[in-house]
């Protein structure tokens, strides 16, 4: 019998005990998959609202619990503006409403006409809203689309009536799915005036970024900059805690399935003293030994990965489809998020089984065979 076949024999041997070894593996797994992806695709969303046009970094308010939370002055957008080395500083408001089922997560944009073309949009179709517009609105292309509104129709956002007159792109997925409209009208409409939720900067050519950014943050220390997806916790705390309970929850479950895995090992070398024996006396070498225990458990480990996986992207469609989540969580599955996933269940079975496995391979032959 080959070395493979003797593990797979093993394994199947005690059918029950591998097969609940392997559901307490991909409990943790599924766990593991679950949070993973929850938590990349809502910073994901989160990102894709700072990098809603072509600004170069974005700046709002430090520490907040929701970066849609941010508020940010109107002369604090004047002072960021004379920088010498912005070359354009767009305050917009950001608001976030519920249209309808479908449309639980709706974001309407606030800003002046003569700041969409440095703000990176392209108007499609129709033309901008005029700058003291009351019931003047835009479109993205992809909110048109969803609702079947082209230049010219009419759109109801809670109870308030607005012509449209143009549809535009930016280019970002939220930024298409979303409105716009003049800055005072949504700042009248959410009660917030002279005020944005984040102002998004082009820096002049040839600028040092890095040094810009320190700047703005020396003479404002209220407010924080934000360029790629690793610094959007310093605008953001709720973020903050999803990555670090995914962080706490992966280790515990790293924990508790080598636990489960060692139980189970070491129940199955006491069960096989005199096996283990045998095999020692016929010449098998301690390091043999040691790789068929390790063996066994990876491949329990293994096999609990595969069902835990596949039971996280069942968990993550059902998700998907949580009224609350609609519009706001859009899995997105990275290999990152797979390879920490197998990674924990080999960590899982590596570690759970170390012990019973140098257990073994350090019997002595002849008192492995006398035990009872």
């Amino acid at each position: 019998m080959s070395f493979a076949a003797l593990i797979l024999r093993n394994v199947l041997s005690r059918k029950t005990r591998s097969i609940l070894t392997a559901v307490a593996v991909a409990v943790g797994i599924t766990t593991v998959v679950v949070l993973g992806v929850l938590t990349h695709s809502l910073k994901r969303t989160a990102i894709s609202v700072l990098r809603t046009g072509t600004a170069d970094f974005t700046v709002a308010q430090k520490g907040v619990s929701d970066v849609l939370y941010s508020s940010v002055d109107q002369s604090e957008v004047d002072q960021i503006r004379a920088q010498p080395q912005v070359e354009s500083a767009v305050g917009v408001l950001v608001a976030a409403i519920g249209l309808d089922s479908d449309h639980p997560f709706f974001l309407e944009l606030g800003m002046p006409p003569q700041d969409l073309m440095p703000f990176g949009v392209q108007i499609v179709d129709g033309r901008a809203y005029n700058a003291d517009a009351t019931n003047e609105i835009m479109l993205g292309y992809r909110a048109a689309r969803d609702f079947h509104k082209s230049v010219g129709d009419t759109f109801t956002i809670e109870g308030a009536t607005f012509n449209i007159v143009g549809i535009f792109s930016t280019g970002q997925v939220f930024g298409d799915q979303a409105s716009m409209m003049p800055l005072p009208t949504l700042q009248a409409r959410e009660r917030k005036p002279n005020t944005v939720t984040l102002v998004f900067i082009q820096a002049m050519p040839g600028a040092d970024i890095d040094s810009l950014r320190k700047s703005i943050e020396h003479d404002m220390p209220e407010l924080a900059t934000v360029r790629t997806a690793s610094e959007f916790g310093r605008i953001d705390r709720n973020l903050s805690l999803i990555s670090a309970a995914n962080v706490g929850v992966s280790l515990l479950a790293l924990v508790i399935g080598a636990i489960g895995v060692m139980n189970t090992m070491i129940m199955s070398v006491f069960e096989r003293t005199r096996e283990f024996g045998v095999l020692r006396a016929v010449g098998w070498t301690r390091r043999r030994v040691l790789a068929l225990v390790l063996a066994e458990s990876l491949v329990v480990g293994l096999t609990g990965a595969v069902i835990g996986v596949i039971a996280g992207v069942v968990a993550i469609e059902q998700l998907g489809r949580v009224p609350e989540l609609v519009g706001v969580f859009q899995p997105d599955y990275t290999v990152d998020i797979f390879a920490r996933a197998l990674g924990i269940a080999v960590g899982m079975a590596f570690i759970g089984a170390l012990y019973p496995a140098v257990r073994a391979a350090l019997l002595l032959p002849l008192n492995a065979l006398r035990h009872e």
